[in-house]
């Protein structure tokens, strides 16, 4: 056993390392509704590429590609290293970008767990997108049309899977907490 973080109790491994919980979903499954829940019910830092990117969109004035994703990666590391827990919050749609979330985890003495959101009923899942309004300023949400078209990439490793479909937010987080409690490897 290992002394806790405050150094008062035993922990095992896991509760004594930071951990960054890697989201990842199309857009209007509840990602971010369920990513900032988690947030605040952990006290972690929460980090939505959504925001980093429009914040480079707006301050720097380019067309973002991966720069939202990098930014995100060496704020992520500058937390973790830290030992704050920290909340990942992207569509994280292609193998590349999943690995490389993992690996910075791995460089800064963190743990990573994959959670994909999804929901499975697509005709929730279109009003969702639909009635979307944006919270952050300027941004564009996507199209149905975008959503459905969009490159995302089939998972080739384990991840938890949470079905927004048809269920709360409470019942999502609930769902989640109880399978980010279990052992994963």
């Amino acid at each position: 056993m290992l002394a806790s973080r405050s150094g008062e109790e035993e922990c095992d491994l896991i509760s004594c390392m930071p951990t960054l919980f890697i989201f990842s979903g199309l857009p209007g499954t509840g990602k971010t509704t369920l990513s900032k829940r988690l947030a605040q019910a952990l006290g972690a830092v929460h980090l939505r590429i959504d925001t980093i990117e429009q914040g480079l969109r707006d301050l720097c004035g380019i067309k973002v590609e991966g720069e939202g994703y990098r930014m995100a990666y060496r704020i992520t590391a500058d937390n973790l290293q830290l030992g704050m827990d920290v909340i990942a919050d992207s569509c994280n749609p292609i193998e590349l970008t999943r690995r490389e979330w993992e690996q910075v985890a791995d460089n800064n003495g963190a743990v990573f767990i994959n959670i994909e959101i999804v929901c499975s009923d697509d005709s929730e899942h279109r009003h969702r997108v639909e009635s979307r309004i944006s919270n952050i300023s300027g941004l564009k949400l996507p199209t149905w049309n975008d959503v459905i078209n969009r490159e995302y990439h089939n998972w080739t490793k384990d991840r938890i899977v949470i079905d927004t479909a048809g269920q709360s937010e409470s019942k999502c987080l609930e769902a989640l907490m109880l399978a980010i409690s279990k052992p994963h490897g």
